[in-house]
């Protein structure tokens, strides 16, 4: 059974969630996720010998929400998995993490490569940092239409989730999956000035089998006091591209896999295809060619639970 408690770290509570016995599997949501994005990973790995833990990252469900936006860089986010790690009496662990959480996997290995058996990460590829700061840049390249700036006004998005979590989170669900139609085509996530993004997203008719009603409470309630504490990682993308100036050039390093779905924007991201592609040759860890799941949209681990499950087990037993 999958218990859940609170633990202290850093000086936030993080909530998690727990199941199993043998060496420590952190699990890192996305956005707009929670721990629950995992529950479809917690028995098949505590059944492979592996305890399985996933938090509430700062800012989501009921872990802490620090209201100075400056608490959420990526520091504080590896400095989170870190602490987890020892608070859960470990001194070394595994780390996957999907969407957002990819960067603090792919982080936490790159930063405490001492503490990290193996990372995994789940739509985004491992970061390679760029010359210019990421807002800054696409503010130019698509005239602030990109998701991440309007994710970074205050209040904005904020705003527009907030109204009514539930169809927000639901329309965001179906649209960012293999589901929808055109996903997987040659388009980039860009939000209309005057009408928002919600509004351009389209009522799904029904919710696909792996996104049930039960999944969609869930997340609905772990939203219950809002977007902003979320929503506040994104205010920090040019900070945190400031603040890893010293691991400019540097790779992961520690055994790695990634997994993406053929459908998914993020993989589309302007340059991110060609990174992909040279993962094999940039990254000395890598323990075989990205796995690319066909059909499959953002929501890797939810769309693809078998396929996904079967990948991280055979990577995390060829680390042992």
């Amino acid at each position: 059974m999958v218990e859940h408690r609170m633990v202290e770290v850093n000086g936030v509570r993080l909530h998690i969630a727990e199941q199993g016995d043998g060496p420590l599997v952190v699990l890192l949501h996305g956005f707009p996720e929670s721990w629950h994005s995992w529950h479809r990973q917690f028995g098949p790995l505590a059944e492979a010998g592996f305890r399985v833990v996933a938090p509430d990252q700062r800012g989501y469900g009921r872990s802490d929400r620090p209201a100075d936006v400056g608490s959420y860089t990526i520091l504080h986010l590896v400095g989170d998995v870190v602490g987890l790690i020892r608070a859960l009496g470990d001194e070394r662990a595994y780390v996957v993490g999907h969407d957002w959480g990819a960067p603090v996997a792919w982080h936490t290995a790159l930063l405490r490569p001492d503490l990290v058996l193996g990372v995994a990460g789940l739509s985004v590829p491992p970061p390679f940092r760029g010359t210019r700061p990421p807002l800054a840049a696409m503010e130019e390249r698509f005239g602030g239409r990109f998701y991440w700036n309007y994710f970074a006004r205050p209040g904005v998005a904020d705003a527009e989730f907030g109204g009514d979590p539930r169809t927000a989170l639901r329309k965001f669900f179906h649209w960012a999956s293999g589901d929808a139609p055109g996903s997987g085509e040659d388009r980039q996530p860009l939000v209309d000035p005057e009408r928002g993004w919600l509004a351009t997203m389209p009522e799904p008719d029904s919710q696909p089998e792996w996104f049930t009603e039960g999944d969609l409470d869930a997340l609905t309630e772990s939203f219950s006091e809002g977007f902003t504490g979320a929503l506040n990682w994104y205010r920090n993308l040019d900070r945190n591209w400031e603040l890893t100036a010293p691991w400019h050039g540097a790779v992961v390093t520690p055994p790695s896999l990634y997994v993406y779905g053929d459908r998914d924007l993020v993989p589309a991201f302007p340059g991110t295809p060609e990174l992909i592609a040279r993962l094999p040759r940039l990254m000395p860890g890598l323990r075989r060619e990205p796995v690319k799941l066909a059909g499959c949209g953002h929501w890797t681990q939810q769309e693809r639970p078998d396929e996904v499950n079967a990948a991280l087990i055979a990577f995390l037993r060829s680390c042992t």
